[in-house]
């Protein structure tokens, strides 16, 4: 069994974070292993309280896992301060296996969730990266990427690793639809699916980014990859069971079995 190792905060109503990235590796068929970043107190509606974990005891944490278990791939989701950073950074920069970095410091509303410093010191993990996947805020404060409203951009993009720029709204015939666009130094790659109006929408990003990590570590290819997560990730907003009084989280794995 291939086995999957995320580096990320904790999501105490258990639809992002850890939680989302371990139900994520479940549901494709991989086993999953986790170090803590920070743990937070939050449901559907928002966060209420944030303990950060100390970047020693994350260090006891990755080591733990490394010393134990072969490791086909990693996701790395929020990364929340500076030691934590220089500790992930240490970790992964010698690893010779894929590497998903999904870049949690903007929020889906455009909130800086890191101090600028922090963003930073955050892009020295970039070159270690097998893919990045920002959303359209951090896409922006990262590399400068622009996106217009009603089309797909051909911006350009200079990163050091492949990118997943997710979830740009277009409309095409009438449709609002979703498209993530896969840029592999100068090629670009569309995948697009239909525009769910909905608020089961929790965790979705922690949870692309895990489903990458998961088919990487089963031997897809990139593109392979993004294509099955993207299509896992609408499906599994699709049959969101409707929990919570905010924005629910999804079905991951409902999702799996209706992307075969």
């Amino acid at each position: 069994m291939k086995i999957v190792l995320t580096i990320a905060g904790s999501d105490s109503s258990g639809g992002a974070g850890i939680q989302a990235d371990l139900k994520t590796f479940e549901a494709f068929g991989v086993f999953g292993t986790s170090a803590l970043t920070v743990l937070t107190a939050q449901n559907t509606t928002g966060v209420t309280d944030i303990s950060p974990i100390s970047a020693e005891f994350l260090k006891a944490q990755l080591d733990a896992v490394k010393d134990d278990f072969e490791i086909s791939a990693i996701k790395i989701g929020m990364l929340f301060s500076n030691e934590i950073i220089d500790v992930v950074r240490e970790f992964v920069q010698d690893l010779k296996i894929p590497i998903v970095f999904d870049p949690v410091f903007i929020s889906k509303a455009g909130s800086k969730l890191l101090n600028d410093d922090a963003i930073e010191n955050m892009k020295s993990i970039l070159p270690y990266a097998t893919v990045t996947t920002p959303n359209l805020f951090e896409a922006k404060e990262m590399f400068g990427y622009e996106v217009q409203k009603h089309e797909v951009l051909e911006s350009k993009l200079d990163s050091p690793c492949p990118v997943v720029i997710k979830n740009n709204i277009v409309e095409m015939n009438d449709m609002k639809t979703s498209v993530d666009s896969l840029i592999v130094n100068k090629e670009r790659y569309y995948f697009i699916s239909p525009y769910e109006e909905t608020d089961n929408t929790h965790g979705t990003g922690c949870s692309f980014s895990s489903a990458i990590a998961a088919n990487l570590a089963l031997g897809k290819s990139l593109k392979e990859s993004v294509e099955i997560s993207k299509k896992f990730i609408y499906k599994a907003i699709v049959n969101a069971p409707n929990i919570g009084h905010g924005k629910g989280p999804i079905a991951h794995k409902q999702g799996v079995e209706s992307c075969h």
